[in-house]
């Protein structure tokens, strides 16, 4: 068997039960194991992949809820799988049903992406690059067909589509054409490498002597995105030879979890001044110089913009319904965006 068929359909598993379970952990499967179970029973048949598409398998197997829990503590039935198929199911766009009717048609397109990053500590950068995703929502009359365009698609790379986009019409001109899933879906992801700037600085400065380490840190734009950087937060972990801390910084929150997490939360960078961390390190006894280094991680997020540069053209449908309503926005927010020293 193709290997990335293996590997592509754990994902589509950990993708389902994350939307069923509302995560995925060890806690989430033991609680609702019959969901679990009832979801792999439809998902693959005899070892090959069957039913992936989220929307079809919610019509075939109904979500947890405490209603349902409650019911199957009473009645003694924990099965939450439906008596009939979904209508999707025999035809040839499997992830749709067959007639949907909305008196009001909507489709919704989300730009997504998250930088990831890495400076070291001469602070260049030495890897800086998007992982992005071009999610749907989408209600609409009947049997849709979309085309999807962008403005600038050759700084895509390495893309990922849903199994509704059609592949010949992407070769011959990079135009997204397809028949959309009912509701939310992911019909794409990619990514753009090798980008040349950050919409942040950071720069930390440690210095140790004597059994005390003095810490300075500055964090500041570098340049414009145009939008507002928000929810800016930056976090390390304290090295186990630090006995004690004395932190405090000129703008924003500082806490220092059990674990010796420290997150400096900033939300926005004021305009009169740069927001900037200090204080000082008690090491233990015996030690007079500190000889491992934290990693600073970086979070933002950024409204209204891709900072790949990625930008959608137009959303065509060949079929207009009534009353259609469309939309786009955009979001960039921090991925693994990591400040070594």
């Amino acid at each position: 068997m193709p290997p990335l068929m293996a590997i592509e359909f754990l994902w589509r598993v950990a993708d389902v039960l994350s939307d069923y379970l509302g995560g995925l952990n060890e806690d989430l499967v033991k609680d609702n194991f019959i969901i679990v179970y009832e979801l792999l029973d439809e998902m693959i048949d005899n070892g090959f992949p069957l039913t992936t598409e989220p929307s079809i398998l919610r019509e075939m197997i109904a979500p947890p809820n405490l209603v349902s829990k409650m019911l199957s503590v009473v009645t003694g039935n924990a099965s939450n799988v439906s008596d009939t198929l979904p209508s999707g199911t025999g035809s040839c766009v499997p992830w749709r049903p067959t007639d949907p009717k909305y008196s009001s048609n909507e489709v919704y397109v989300d730009l997504v992406e998250e930088m990831d990053a890495i400076v070291n500590r001469d602070a260049e950068l030495v890897k800086c690059e998007i992982y992005g995703e071009v999610q749907m929502s989408s209600q609409l009359t009947g049997f849709p067909d979309l085309t999807l365009s962008f403005a600038n698609p050759s700084v895509l790379e390495d893309m990922r589509f849903h199994p509704c986009v059609r592949f010949r019409p992407w070769e011959s001109h990079q135009v997204l054409s397809f028949v959309p899933p009912d509701g939310q879906f992911k019909l794409m992801s990619y990514r753009v490498k090798k980008l040349k700037n950050t919409p942040l600085y950071v720069k930390p400065q440690i210095t140790s002597d004597s059994g005390i380490c003095r810490v300075s840190v500055l964090v500041g734009i570098r340049s414009d995105p145009g939008k507002t950087i928000e929810s800016i937060t930056l976090s390390f972990q304290l090295p186990h030879c630090v006995s004690s801390a004395d932190l405090s910084s000129n703008h924003g929150t500082i806490t220092i979890l059990s674990n010796m997490t420290c997150t400096w939360t900033i939300g926005r960078i004021p305009k009169d001044k740069t927001p900037c961390l200090s204080g000082t390190l008690a090491l233990e006894t015996g030690l007079e110089r500190l000889h491992v280094f934290p990693t600073f991680k970086l979070g933002f997020k950024i409204m209204g913009i891709a900072l790949s540069g990625l930008r959608i053209e137009k959303l065509d449908l060949k079929t207009l319904p009534p009353r259609l309503y469309k939309g786009f926005r955009a979001q960039t927010r921090a991925g693994e965006f990591d400040v070594r020293l």
